[in-house]
């Protein structure tokens, strides 16, 4: 059975994720700073209190797991380089535990020049993004580098507006501007997530999922 080490299970997206999981049946090490917020009660689960940003919780989440899924972000008062410096620890204890595949979560402003043809509203977005919330994307931009500098087998799952509507029970896997909408539902962007862990598809890059 594998064990999924899932960061960021309290979110509103990690906690649909977790749940997915554990129906799937899949194991799951969850670190989080509230174990209050995870309302998961189940044998195939293992709650770990702690931070991201401490070496020791993160390798203990990692110890005995198969992969990584990694969806913790800004939320008031973050440090600037959040997801940069979680990343950074996750990656050194995934080496450190021969663990090769992660699967992290980010929005549709990080560029991915490689295959986006971002449209005139997908630039005034990132644009926004840049003055409005410079923190939140260069720690994105920073924690890609991380990660494609890391010899990790990573994808990084872009989304664009998340929705708490029902799940559509399907969704668009393209890139910024190719065959893309602008919003999706957090049910259906965890069953996409949850599909990368077998699926070699998209390693080393990163696709813009919509519904």
């Amino acid at each position: 059975m594998t064990t999924i080490a899932l960061f960021g299970a309290s979110g509103q997206t990690g906690s649909i994720v977790l749940k997915k999981a554990i129906e799937k049946g899949f194991r799951v090490k969850a670190l989080v700073r509230n174990p209050a917020k995870v309302s998961v009660q189940n044998p195939y689960l293992e709650i770990i209190q702690g931070d991201v940003l401490n070496s020791y919780d993160v390798e203990k989440t990692l110890e005995n797991s198969q992969v990584v899924i990694s969806l913790f972000g800004h939320v008031k008062g973050s440090p600037e380089w959040l997801q940069t410096d979680g990343t950074r620890l996750i990656a050194d204890a995934m080496k450190k535990f021969q663990i090769k595949r992660i699967i992290s979560l980010s929005g549709g402003g990080l560029p991915f020049p490689e295959r986006d043809r971002p449209k005139l509203p997908d630039l005034l977005i990132r644009f926004i993004m840049k003055v409005a919330v410079p923190k939140v994307l260069n720690d994105a931009v920073k924690h890609h580098e991380i990660l494609k500098g890391s010899g990790l087998d990573w994808t990084i799952v872009r989304g664009p507006r998340l929705t708490n509507d029902p799940p559509k029970g399907k969704y668009r896997v393209g890139w910024v501007g190719v065959n893309a909408s602008t919003k999706i539902s957090r049910h259906d962007l965890a069953e996409f997530i949850l599909t990368q862990i077998d699926d070699a598809s998209f390693i080393s890059q990163m696709p813009f999922v919509t519904d």
